[in-house]
């Protein structure tokens, strides 16, 4: 019966705002036909995203993502970046029993290390460049299997349908974050980055 009555602010749990600093230890860029990566001095970004980059668009199309609707449909491209911490990256190549996962294989646009558990930073998380750049972090970036057929192709192992199907299993909650460009300019690795966390609860 509680149900049928509105809760009121006090019911909700809230977490407060925090903040956290972070290192840029990886920039990439996209320039082919497809999201693998490869090592870029600097990111150039406007308000589509990367300059030049497969991800770059203030639009996209939908995909299997979004089962809602119908696949192509063009949408707001809320995945411009991929961002991904070195240490969860470590950790999936251990679960995946391979020497390394790089951040170029899963078509990672930045590294960012020194922030604990980057890939649980909520929705919301604001991402302060030392340049100047903002980043608006809008969620996790869910492990797929095209991911995971990268790195089977670029770590050479012996089984890539089970490195492929191993992924999304083991990268859950891992594979890091996708975001939006809310200020443009220049990303230089090596840069700091200040991060602010908003309010957070469950509804």
């Amino acid at each position: 019966m509680d149900d049928l009555f509105p809760r009121t602010l006090y019911d909700f749990r809230i977490a407060p705002a925090r903040k956290l600093q972070g290192r840029v230890s990886g920039t990439f860029a996209a320039k082919g036909r497809d999201f693998v990566t490869e090592p870029v001095e600097a990111l150039h970004l406007g308000f589509p995203g990367i300059e030049g980059d497969y991800h770059e668009g203030l639009t996209r199309q939908s995909g299997g993502r979004e089962p809602w609707y119908k696949r192509g449909t063009e949408i707001r491209n809320e995945r411009q970046l991929s961002i991904v911490a070195p240490d969860e990256l470590t950790e999936i190549a251990r679960q995946m029993e391979l020497p390394e996962v790089r951040a170029e294989w899963i078509g990672a646009n930045l590294a960012i290390a020194d922030v604990p558990h980057l890939s649980m930073l909520p929705a919301g998380t604001l991402m302060f460049f030392e340049g100047g750049v903002t980043l608006k972090v809008d969620s996790q970036n869910g492990p797929c299997m095209e991911a995971g057929r990268s790195i089977a192709h670029h770590s050479g192992t012996s089984n890539a349908v089970t490195a492929s199907l191993l992924f999304p299993k083991v990268a859950k909650r891992l594979r890091g974050l996708v975001a939006w460009v809310e200020k443009p300019g220049v990303i230089g690795n090596g840069e700091t980055v200040s991060l602010r966390l908003p309010e957070q609860w469950i509804y």
